[in-house]
């Protein structure tokens, strides 16, 4: 009768672990995703960022020495992340091509400028650092016009953050439903041993000595269910990857470590406190109240 007994405990237990690491699993897969999203859509507001571009036209008597200063002195500003220099030929060949017609032959002279189009690091990308950038260049001797697109800037700046702020509340959101989900399955397998926790209470263990194998067993069961979760989230990003190469996903190194080393990062603190609180309300229950 004992051993049925002891089996049908031994099945139980499995099953509890079963459900609690299947459970961490799921919330870290769905947690790795919502951080990927977080991550990479950072990833492609910068990359939308760095397309914007301040164009210097330049007056028709800077001589080539003097270009090539200006260049080499754009490429050492902290705000530039390329510059492409533009001449008038070229710039007159690009228009035509586009018109479908020699307009230079047409006007009996090329009406164009020299420019510098200078791509901005994405940093730089925001109404008022665009606006102090444009100020500084129509000062300086070699220029005839600054332009970019003012609309551009505040319409990415605008609709980044707006995005950014919504996708933050929802990774907040779906991180407290993990918080709470993961807390409450240990917390359950942990009440099924709530009888022993306060036999070897009673008995003299002290609640460290009593808290220690169930902390550590909650973080095994933490680190099963991450490596779950990553095979999970490994596989997704492949199929994301095949499905959508734009985003790079695979060589992405540094999102997928942060992705990563989050899901175990998380799976350990979750785990450890849930386990550490849970034992300890077990731990300061009376005997009579373990009933209910």
């Amino acid at each position: 009768m004992s051993s049925k007994f002891d089996s049908y405990q031994k099945r139980r237990l499995r099953s509890s672990y079963f459900s609690v690491v299947i459970s961490i699993a799921l919330v870290l897969f769905m947690a790795g995703i919502l951080g990927l999203v977080l991550l990479k859509s950072g990833s492609l507001a910068n990359q939308l960022k760095e397309e914007v571009a301040v164009t210097l036209f330049l007056k028709d008597d800077v001589t080539k020495e003097q270009i090539e200063s200006m260049r080499n002195s754009l490429i050492e500003e902290d705000f530039t992340r390329e510059i492409v220099f533009i001449s008038k030929e070229e710039a007159a060949k690009f228009y035509s091509k586009d018109l479908g017609e020699d307009f230079v032959s047409y006007l009996g002279t090329n009406p164009l400028k020299n420019s510098i189009d200078i791509y901005l690091k994405a940093d730089f990308v925001a109404p008022e650092k665009v606006k102090i950038i444009s100020d500084r260049f129509e000062k300086n001797a070699f220029v005839f016009e600054v332009s970019y697109d003012d609309f551009l800037v505040n319409s990415l700046t605008t609709n980044i953050n707006r995005i950014s702020f919504w996708l933050l509340v929802a990774c907040s959101f779906f991180g407290l439903i993990a918080i709470l989900l993961i807390n409450s399955s240990i917390r359950l397998s942990i009440y099924s041993k709530r009888f022993n926790i306060k036999t070897m209470q009673m008995v003299g263990a002290t609640k460290g000595f009593i808290r220690k194998p169930f902390i550590w067993n909650g973080i095994r069961l933490g680190m099963v269910g991450a490596l779950l979760a990553l095979v999970g989230l490994a596989t997704a990003i492949y199929f994301i990857d095949q499905k959508i190469a734009t985003l790079e996903l695979l060589t992405d190194y540094t999102t997928l470590t942060y992705i990563g080393v989050g899901v175990i990062i998380v799976a350990f603190g979750i785990t450890w406190l849930s386990t550490f609180f849970a034992t300890q309300r077990f731990l300061n229950l009376k005997t009579d109240e373990l009933y209910y």
